[in-house]
């Protein structure tokens, strides 16, 4: 059941109170939020709407808009001094999407984040990406340390094989380049999981 006011904020996009229902009756908000421009538009085109295309584009740059207003802090930069903090930073940017990303997070000497940089995105299960990607980019940033941070479509944030592996690996290669891994947190839909950083 959608709540009050939800049907009226879709309905102003989509162009119909009866489309924005069916649409929430289907996959409510959150689900609508995770599904990218042509999901979007396959869902208008069932229910009928002219027009889906254009407005499944529309819909889905509001969520984007919406996801990036919650992300946006216009004050000093945030502290990521724990997973705790790591979770805030991460949950609204990434936990509802349906295509997995990897973030690094890199940090100053004093638990600041410098940079925030998407190192890789992937498709429903898994995604691509080197020991060297994330580095790479805290390289760039002069971090003095970094975190990872990723999600998993599937809503189970427990940590795979492969999360554990590519954590030891990116951590071998951080010490080596002097700039310590200090956590790695996948993030989803039902929560959230660190995955362990070998010595930390």
């Amino acid at each position: 059941m959608a709540e009050e006011g939800e049907i009226d904020l879709v309905a102003g996009i989509v162009g119909g109170a009866k489309f924005a229902a069916e649409l929430l009756e289907d996959e409510g908000l959150a689900g609508l939020a995770r599904l990218e421009a042509e999901a979007l538009s396959a869902r208008l085109r069932a229910v009928g709407c002219a027009r889906s295309e254009a407005k499944g584009r529309a819909l889905a740059a509001a969520f984007e808009i919406g996801r990036r207003v919650v992300a946006a802090d216009a004050r000093a930069p945030p502290r990521i001094a724990s997973g705790t903090d790591v979770v805030g930073w991460a949950m609204p940017r990434l936990s509802l999407l349906a295509h997995e990303e990897l973030w690094v997070l890199a940090l100053d000497g004093r638990s600041r984040l410098r940079v925030a940089r998407c190192v890789a995105k992937g498709g429903l299960h898994a995604l691509s990406a080197r020991a060297c990607d994330p580095l790479r980019a805290a390289l760039r940033a002069d971090a003095s340390a970094i975190v990872l941070v990723h999600n998993h479509p599937s809503g189970d944030p427990t940590p795979s094989a492969e999360d554990v592996r590519f954590t030891a690996a990116v951590n071998a290669a951080a010490e080596t380049v002097g700039v310590p891994l200090l956590d790695h947190v996948v993030v989803a839909r039902e929560g959230f999981a660190v995955v362990p950083v070998p010595g930390a």
